[in-house]
């Protein structure tokens, strides 16, 4: 354990938490946690909330684009402005009033896409922001995860929003009460919520910054799993407070 937040944190011997940037990781993990709060996976917690099915988390443009030539009802999205051969940007603003009902949808990022296909073969694969922030902790507690991996996907693991969404996770899979403001406040500080608030990126919405810091936004987590050799991210249900083991 180094401090509070360092690479390591446990708490009573119940869970040991790891903060990890993508290049950092050696091996996939048995559990891992992937957080990109702005904006993969707050995008992604809207895209389901708006009715898709399922998300194929893709491993390049070129992949997305070949995958939209096979499936041309699937629905495409990427980072910065619209482009060619994608329906739509990784803006969750831009995103809100979607209807996606039943679709499937291509997702590829700077980001977010890569660190979850960096740990693919872990046993459990969670991607996590603000939004879906308790609904994760609460799966984790459920299954007893007492070894976590949390990937940080932005500025080689040092993304402040990143860190501090993963940071508030671990406390909360912990079972601690744990005062968000601290957090969600490092979030709205950072360098990726600057360059949105400055128009440095593109294919933005006014509101992004806060649709990416609604806490809890969302009562599912999401789980990608390996299907017919793709990446595939869904929402999944979790129990109850009253339903998670005692500790």
């Amino acid at each position: 354990m180094v401090g509070m937040f360092g690479p390591d944190m446990r708490d009573h011997g119940r869970t040991e938490a790891r903060f990890l940037g993508i290049t950092d990781l050696a091996e996939a993990p048995p559990v891992a946690v992937v957080v990109d709060v702005m904006r993969a996976f707050t995008v992604a917690a809207w895209v389901f909330a708006r009715g898709a099915e399922k998300i194929v988390l893709a491993e390049s443009l070129d992949e997305a684009l070949a995958l939209k030539a096979r499936h041309p009802e699937w629905v495409t999205l990427k980072d910065g402005p619209p482009a060619p051969g994608f329906d739509r940007v990784n803006s969750p603003g831009l995103l809100r009033s979607a209807d996606l009902d039943g679709r499937t949808v291509v997702q590829k990022t700077t980001a977010g896409t890569v660190g979850a296909l960096a740990v693919k073969e872990a046993s459990l694969v969670l991607c996590a922001g603000f939004v879906v922030a308790e609904a994760t902790a609460r799966l984790l507690r459920a299954r007893a995860c007492d070894r976590v991996t949390f990937v940080v996907t932005g500025e080689g693991g040092q993304a402040d929003e990143d860190l501090a969404c993963a940071h508030y996770i671990a406390r909360r899979a912990t079972g601690a009460d744990t005062d968000a403001a601290e957090f969600l406040r490092r979030a709205g500080d950072s360098r990726a919520a600057a360059e949105l608030a400055e128009g440095v990126r593109q294919g933005v919405h006014p509101d992004d910054i806060a649709l990416c810091l609604e806490l809890d936004r969302f009562p599912f987590a999401m789980v990608a799993t390996p299907e017919d050799s793709l990446m595939v991210l869904r929402p999944c249900a979790v129990p109850s407070p009253t339903d998670e083991p005692s500790t």
